[in-house]
């Protein structure tokens, strides 16, 4: 009976997530979806049959057309003239298109922006002034370095690329989730590109930078220096999609409707805060889960834990351009925001996954070009080579049609003369096709409303023609220092091990005892911990550092909007002879405040609680993995559930030990309740952990992000507080989720006294 009982559970899970995706289905729909619609085709639609792309009926799809002897049944030739076979062949042999030659492993979700404070004084754009409107949005986030089946988790920068679908038309930014850039001009990008990919000689290695080509660039380009640390921080690393920053990295302006210029950096700060993995983390989820970015997008979205970003700006007047230290111009510096503040204006939320990753995802194009009446460019020299670079690489990858596209469409309407061209889908009545005509036919926008078009700022040029850079642009150090001085203690440790990790697969010495010489520009201490373990010169003076920090560099100065658990991924592990009640108070505990719970035991299958019996088939509780199909890796918590017979089983299973070492090393938050307490004390040995010793306590001991409790009361989130407690379990093991990791655990190295 217990398959009965398992699959009947199965088949009530899979209806509840069949009518919470269809509810969500309605609830996302936005002028986009409803545009997009008359391109959508439900393969599950009852009565549908298979055809050719022309429409003829196929009944056969399995054989090829061929002759055969009846009589034997021996086979003949294989016959060309069979069609049905042919266009198979054909279409499949011609799916794929180009990938990105950066930026192609990504991951793609619908949303919407909503402005709650308009920008008149800066701006005319519809989008940043109409408080009444939601405008629809399409977010892509990637890798940049890897191709198409690299891994999720590896180091490298994110890209965060945006599509507005204005009523005005499209409006793109072309995002990343680090606010600065490598090269400062884009004649560099061809080769900054080839030395972060794959080595010419070997193509080795995919989608990371440890290797001499990208060092090597990185030595050559002193420009390249503060990015470098920040690639080399936890930025690197993110968490999840989620909990990234977004930055238009290039320097934008605004424009009134008096004509009046102003300089602008666009900026998206995550409600979640902005977290990152460990990197041991980050290297076993490589192997374990490539694709654990992408599908906890996904899986967020599914169970209506919608992504949220705060929309901000930074403006800065056209007659304040040269009061700064830096150019402002300059793609490899930031605006510190104690100089120039973050003025978050709307709210960004993806809340509708794709429903088809080829036609929406892979073929969603963006260009820095796609600006609204409103929003302008500045001289950046990066942002005027990407204007170019941008339109130019869709065309090889799409056509010249590809704003015909569904996903690339605008939802305003569409009028002009360009014509033709490898799948145009548009079909234009009318005698003519140029402007002026004899009709008067489409004239331009100017002829009816100025407003109506877009109006390039009338700024006054003046110079000589000449390949230079300004006397700013040429200080390359200074923000480097700045971003270093400014992060948290842990984070420099990390960028440090993170140096250390990538110059030491280098295995040319030119190339790792010069870039240690480098980052004694940087920090003179910096560059000689990383020279030792690299076997680089060890720097015995480097250049001085001014001292100066900024706000909102460093990870820690950016939490959550308060305190929260919110689709926080919680594994809960059990065995058989686990406390049912305890397990099912802590489980609705957690999901209350929006986490989400996994159980993970030793079998995948039903697991039974104390006082019932495996044959009587009821009664038990369906594991979602087992412990050697997910590990703790995969999760943000762990809670090990109670029952003599339970913390048996799990202190004799040696993966159940790892699970508990390996979520201590990577400095999660443990949770553990009754008996269980002991499988910590005698099996796995947390050093340095205060736990709960007294089988008759009601206290809850939290040391080091490991809460542990005997007869404490477990609490309902619902009327409990997120925040630190001695007596209420769900509310302290909540707060330890709700601060991500617990770096005084690294701090105080404990984490390097456990093998895991």
């Amino acid at each position: 009976m217990t398959g009965v009982f398992q699959r009947l559970q199965e088949s009530l899970n899979e209806a509840k997530i069949a009518a919470a995706h269809k509810v969500n289905e309605v609830a996302s729909t936005n002028e986009k979806i409803v545009e997009m619609w008359p391109n959508k085709v439900s393969v599950e639609k009852s009565g549908n049959r298979l055809t050719t792309d022309s429409g003829t009926g196929v009944y056969d799809v399995d054989h090829w057309l061929k002759v055969v002897d009846p009589s034997t049944g021996h086979h003949g030739p294989s016959l060309l003239e069979d069609q049905i076979a042919r266009e198979r062949i054909h279409r499949f042999d011609h799916e794929r298109i180009p990938e990105r030659v950066v930026h192609a492993r990504g991951a793609g979700a619908h949303g919407y922006f909503n402005l709650h404070t308009p920008i008149p004084e800066f701006s005319s754009a519809t989008v940043l002034n109409d408080t009444g409107r939601s405008t629809p949005i399409f977010a892509r986030m990637s890798t940049v370095a890897g191709s198409r089946g690299s891994a999720d988790t590896v180091r490298d920068v994110r890209g965060f690329a945006l599509k507005f679908y204005t009523e005005e038309g499209n409006w793109d930014i072309v995002g990343n989730n680090i606010p600065v850039f490598f090269i400062q001009d884009a004649i560099k990008f061809p080769d900054f590109v080839h030395a972060v990919k794959p080595e010419p000689h070997n193509e080795v290695p995919q989608a990371q930078t440890a290797h001499n080509n990208f060092w090597d660039f990185m030595y050559m380009h002193s420009e390249s220096t503060h990015m470098s640390i920040w690639a080399m921080s936890d930025r690197g690393i993110p968490r999840s999609y989620r909990m990234m920053q977004g930055f238009g990295v290039n320097t934008f302006s605004l424009i009134n409707a008096q004509g009046e210029r102003t300089f602008v950096k666009f900026v998206w700060t995550p409600e979640l805060g902005v977290h990152s993995l460990v990197w041991d983390e980050a290297l076993k989820l490589a192997g374990q889960d490539p694709d654990f970015h992408r599908k906890d997008l996904y899986e967020a979205i599914e169970n209506g834990y919608y992504p949220k970003w705060q929309f901000g700006i930074q403006t800065i007047a056209e007659k304040d351009q040269d009061k700064f230290e830096f150019d402002i111009l300059d793609a490899t510096k930031v605006w510190p925001e104690d100089l120039v503040p973050i003025n978050y204006i709307g709210e960004l939320v993806l809340n509708r996954n794709v429903d088809e990753f080829f036609a929406e995802t892979e073929q969603a194009a963006f260009c820095t070009s796609h600006v609204v009446p409103g929003i302008g460019f500045s001289d950046d020299p990066l942002l005027q080579g990407r204007n170019f670079s941008y339109f130019d690489t869709q065309i090889t990858r799409l056509g010249i049609n590809w704003e015909q596209l569904p996903i690339n469409r605008p939802v305003c309407p569409i009028m002009n003369f360009n014509r033709d061209g490898a799948l145009n889908h548009r079909i234009h009545k009318g005698k003519v096709n140029y402007w002026p005509n004899r009709f008067e036919a489409v004239p331009p926008a100017s002829h009816k409303q100025e407003t109506d078009s877009y109006q390039e700022c009338a700024a006054k040029v003046a110079g000589l023609k000449l390949r230079v850079n300004g006397a700013k642009f040429r200080e390359h150090f200074a923000q480097a220092q700045l971003f270093y001085n400014s992060l948290a203690k842990h984070e420099k440790k990390h960028v440090e091990a993170a140096l250390a990790f990538e110059l030491s697969h280098c295995d040319e010495p030119i190339v790792y005892k010069r870039m240690s010489e480098r980052l004694a520009d940087i920090d003179l201490t910096l560059a000689q911990n990383v020279a030792k373990m690299v076997g680089g010169d060890i720097p015995k003076e480097g250049r001085l550092n001014h001292g100066r920090k900024a706000p909102g560099l460093s990870q820690a100065d950016l939490p959550a909007v308060k305190p929260s658990i919110k689709s926080r991924r919680v594994a809960m592990i059990v065995a058989d002879g686990f406390e049912m009640g305890v397990f099912t108070a802590v489980r609705a505990a957690l999901k209350a405040e929006g986490a989400t719970t996994w159980v993970i035991a030793p079998r995948r299958g039903m697991i039974f609680p104390a006082g019932v019996h495996p044959e009587s088939g009821t009664g038990g509780l369906l594991a979602d993995h087992h412990l050697e199909g997910q590990r703790s890796t995969m999760f943000d918590a762990i809670f090990v559930c109670p029952g003599t017979r339970s913390t048996l089983t799990l202190r004799e299973n040696g993966r159940a030990v790892h699970w508990v070492r390996e979520a201590f090393g990577h400095l999660k938050p443990i949770g553990v309740l009754g008996d269980a307490v002991s499988f910590l004390q005698q099996a796995v040995v947390l050093p340095g952990v205060d736990v709960a010793a007294d089988p008759n306590s009601h206290d809850v001991v939290t040391s080091y992000g490991v809460v542990t409790g005997w007869r404490c009361s477990v609490g309902v989130l619902r009327s409990l507080k997120i925040e630190p407690s001695t007596c209420a379990f769900s509310s302290a093991f909540a707060y330890e989720i709700s601060k991500h990791r617990c770096w005084a655990r690294e701090l105080d190295g404990l984490h390097t006294k456990l093998a895991f």
